[in-house]
């Protein structure tokens, strides 16, 4: 199987698209990894901890989708500019973006600090028993701790974006890495209280969520304090380049497709969790443990995309598009390779996966049986994400933003609906509308991807 997926390739692109994937690979899977142990330690507190961190995911990626733009945006311009050797237009660039989020950042922080409970409201939370006004009362209290410390996520992932686009993918692999253990030491320490700490609860998950995030923010910052580096402080001071208006507006004619994307995906999203959360907390408990793993596989299709993106941008600023196009193909190569390992572990270890979140076992079988949809979406969701990731760093991002809304906010909400209240398939009708969401993605960046067009855009 694997020969005829890897005829007819260069060696020694596998080996450059490798030696740039692995490390992105490594620090999205921690960043899943973190997401998985957040809610193994938060279950000891019971399944209704489980579901307050799952109402707080969706509005989380709301109040980031403008900084998930603007990552991307970073991260194409300044691989398009490594590619033609245009250091300074790089780093202005850079310093461009890295003051308006932080000033977005702050702005936003405070709005969704004091606007919590209604959002989680609208996530779908009830306060109709006792176990429902638990897990709102934690949920609002986790969603303002984690976004109260949003400044410093949003800091890290913008200097990591500048670097993947320069190719320094293991500066960002070290910074989140440590992020994520620096999170889970915390969560030990701070949930139940071990070795003389308090024991804090869900609050105590969340307090280490936003440490971990100052730690991987002051990391990220001292990575680009040498003036060798191609994006550097001292660089910047020295040659004294300043942000600019047409560095903005780069910015934005790349990031706004992105950006009304984020923005009409995580409708969807919240529209999915919303029907997640009516078919109860049990249900909604293992809902949020079957995205954590789900947030597994995409985290190896994500370092993929983030390997193709810098590739991609330094081929097209090249002058290389045939090189571009290999790149391409060799990290949907990898990816099919990768989630074929992936479903082989969750078919065989679907059971043991949930018994370790939960004893109850109605759970548990709600969570295996999500497991077999999930099989289904591992293969889908790995390719799409690479070939996603191929548009964007050549700058397809209106594409992008049309195929991610017709999937995500329509096709899996309407599935979602369908299967889990018309046809009444419970929890496992609404992972219908996900799968049908990844499939749908699929179909639209493989013939984009095969027309071959996205590699005369010019950024």
């Amino acid at each position: 199987m694997f020969g005829s997926i890897f005829k007819g390739y260069s060696r020694e692109n596998f080996k450059t698209a490798i030696g740039m994937a692995w490390p992105a690979i490594v620090e999205s899977f921690f960043v899943a990894f973190a997401g998985l142990v957040d809610s193994l330690m938060v279950s000891r507190l019971g399944s209704y901890a489980v579901a307050a961190v799952g109402l707080t995911t969706q509005p989380k990626f709301v109040g980031l989708a403008m900084f998930f733009a603007v990552n991307v945006s970073i991260s194409a311009l300044v691989a398009r500019r490594f590619g033609e050797k245009q250091r300074k237009d790089a780093n202005q660039v850079f310093l461009t973006a890295i003051l308006f989020v932080v000033i977005a950042a702050l702005i936003l922080s405070l709005i969704f600090v004091f606007t919590a409970d209604p959002i989680i409201r609208l996530c779908g939370s009830t306060e109709d028993g006792a176990k429902e006004i638990a897990t709102h009362e934690a949920a609002v209290v986790y969603f303002r701790i984690i976004m109260g410390g949003m400044i410093f996520n949003c800091v890290q992932m913008a200097i990591n974006s500048a670097q993947r686009g320069a190719g320094n993918t293991k500066i960002t692999m070290r910074t989140n890495v440590t992020s994520n253990a620096v999170n889970i030491v915390l969560n030990y320490l701070l949930i139940e209280g071990h070795c003389g700490f308090p024991a804090l609860g869900i609050h105590g998950a969340a307090i280490a969520t936003v440490l971990g995030t100052v730690v991987s923010s002051i990391m990220s910052i001292l990575s680009i304090m040498k003036k060798e580096t191609f994006i550097s402080i001292p660089y910047i001071i020295s040659d004294k380049i300043k942000a600019s208006w047409s560095a903005f507006k780069s910015l934005v004619r790349i990031g706004y497709g992105i950006f009304f994307e984020q923005i009409l995906m995580r409708i969807g999203f919240m529209a999915t969790a919303y029907m997640a959360a009516k078919k109860g907390m049990d249900a909604m408990a293992a809902h949020q443990v079957g995205m954590n793993l789900m947030g597994l596989t995409f985290s190896f299709g994500d370092g993929l995309q983030a390997a193709a993106v810098a590739l991609i941008g330094r081929s097209l600023g090249e002058g290389k598009p045939e090189l571009a196009k290999n790149y391409g193909k060799t990290c949907k190569a990898l990816g099919m390779m990768i989630a074929s390992v992936l479903i082989l572990a969750y078919f065989f270890g679907a059971r043991w996966l949930m018994s370790m979140f939960f004893e109850e076992e109605h759970i548990i079988e709600i969570g295996v049986s999500i497991m077999r949809v999930i099989l289904f979406v591992v293969l889908f969701q790995i390719i799409q994400v690479i070939y996603m990731g191929c548009l964007r760093g050549a700058g397809d991002t209106l594409y992008t933003a049309f195929a991610a809304t017709m999937s995500v906010t329509v096709m899996r909400t309407l599935v979602s609906w369908l299967g889990g209240f018309v046809f009444d398939f419970g929890i496992v009708g609404i992972w219908f509308g996900i799968l049908a969401d990844q499939l749908s993605r699929f179909l639209f960046a493989s013939i984009r991807y095969r027309m071959g067009k996205w590699v005369k855009i010019k950024i």
